[in-house]
């Protein structure tokens, strides 16, 4: 008589799932930035200031690039499966998902808005007409 054993795996992995919760953790703190961010542009012609040794203006570039990161992993994934991103723990991932598409719609209708009224989109660096 033997004896089989047999392991059932765990759908997705414990690294797909601290993927999943950087993102969250990412999207959450970084779509209040971009708010923050596009309510300046919006009401003083330039983006955040650069703060202590840079630091917020480094935060709102790297929010930036994480809501970016968000969408092009999303659609990558809806091409793929036909539908976005998992939910994720409380829903979270989906809720993060969403706010990062409204942060980039709303990133391409103030930088418009910016560029007809200003004419120009503040670079990354401080330059002349902002914290120069």
């Amino acid at each position: 008589m033997s004896l089989k054993i047999r392991g059932m795996a765990k759908e997705g992995s414990d690294a797909g799932g601290a993927v999943e919760k950087a993102a969250i953790a990412g999207g959450l703190i970084a779509t209040p930035v971009i708010a923050w961010s596009l309510y300046t542009l919006k009401t003083t012609g330039c983006g955040l200031p650069p703060g202590p040794a840079g630091s917020i203006g480094a935060l709102e570039g790297v929010s930036y690039l994480v809501v970016v990161g968000l969408v092009g992993w999303s659609l990558y994934t809806k091409t793929k499966t036909g539908s976005g991103l998992p939910n994720g723990p409380f829903g979270l991932l989906g809720a993060v998902e969403g706010l990062s598409y409204l942060a980039l719609v709303a990133i391409v209708v103030v930088f418009g808005l910016q560029y007809v009224e200003q004419g120009y989109i503040p670079g990354p660096l401080p330059a002349d007409q902002c914290f120069g």
